[in-house]
This record gives structure tokens, C-alpha cells and sequence, in this order.
């Protein structure tokens, strides 16, 4: 297959949105993106008449992706390196609108990312979440700290929905 030009970082960034989307159409939200994006790249929305506060309830999302951990993590966690200065934006506690990092394990080759039939599109592997508001790291020399992401927090729309009750109801995320 005669793939385009595009670095396969730039292809998986393009995957993740792909896949954020999908989880945010079937979550009932809706999504924006700030311009210019200074580290946090998405805003999620979500709508309710039972949210206490607002009738909307926000999240910003923090998209990562990396082909470097194997899908399917053994273990309660797996570890990421994060810039330090983005991890401080992320850390931020308390904040208006809480923020999550959503990270997206690809697999290594470009032909295992995605999965076409006639009934059906599935996107290989999968995200997952964390919110570190609050936590406090300490700042690893090289510019980058390594976060541990629960493997339990898998960012699916059920996944979201109870993130976007939290938030509606004045809790964390």
C-alpha cells in the first residue's frame, strides 16, 4: 500500500483526534478546539438538565498518543513521560474547568490501526485517562516526568458520561 507522506507522529495525532470524536459523538457532547492551543487541546461539553451548577458541564482534554507501550498494559498502571511544563498545566489545582490527560497506546505498524468491514470501523488500541489536578511531581531533570495512567481508566463514552456527571454535580473529574 502506498501510504502519503505524512511523519507517522503527525498520523497518530490525526488517529487519536479521530478517535476522540467518536467517543465524544457517542457520549451525546460536543467538542471544541482552542486556537492557538497552548497544551490543552480539546474542550468537552456536555449538556444536562441534572448537572447542579450549570446546565453544561466542561472538561479540557490533553491528547498524547505513543506507539512505544504495547497495547493492552499488564498491570494497574503504565507509565508516560510528559513535558515538564505541560505536566504543571495539568497538575494546576483548583482550576475553573478540570483538565484530564487522555493518552492513546497505537500499535507500531501503520496496518494494525484501524480495522474496515461493511458493518463496522474499529480504531487499535485504545485511550486512557488520568486527571492529575492536585497531584505535585517532582520535576524530573531532562524537561520530562513520568506520570503513571491507570489501565482501569480506559476513555470510552461511558467512561466520559461519568466524568461529565462528576463535573456537573461539583465534583472532580
Amino acid at each position: 500500500m502506498l501510504r502519503g507522506g505524512l511523519p507517522q507522529t503527525s498520523a497518530m495525532e490525526l488517529l487519536q483526534i479521530g478517535y476522540l470524536h467518536s467517543v465524544v459523538a457517542a457520549a451525546g457532547c460536543t467538542l471544541g478546539a482552542p486556537f492557538p492551543d497552548r497544551g490543552i487541546d480539546w474542550t468537552v461539553n456536555h449538556e444536562s438538565q441534572q448537572h447542579v451548577m450549570d446546565p453544561e458541564a466542561s472538561i479540557k482534554i490533553s491528547l498524547k498518543s505513543t506507539a512505544t507501550i504495547a497495547p493492552n498494559p499488564s498491570g494497574d498502571y503504565f507509565s508516560f513521560r510528559l513535558e515538564n511544563d505541560h505536566l504543571l498545566k495539568l497538575e494546576a489545582f483548583p482550576v475553573l474547568i478540570p483538565r484530564i490527560l487522555v493518552v492513546m497506546l497505537v500499535p507500531t505498524s501503520w496496518d494494525n490501526w484501524i480495522d474496515v468491514g461493511r458493518d463496522c470501523l474499529t480504531i487499535n488500541h485504545c485511550s486512557y485517562w488520568v486527571n492529575l489536578g492536585g497531584e505535585q511531581h517532582n520535576l524530573a531533570a531532562g524537561g520530562k516526568t513520568t506520570v503513571r495512567i491507570p489501565t482501569a481508566n480506559v476513555f470510552d463514552e461511558k467512561a466520559l458520561c461519568a466524568i461529565m456527571q462528576r463535573v456537573g454535580s461539583g465534583a472532580r473529574a
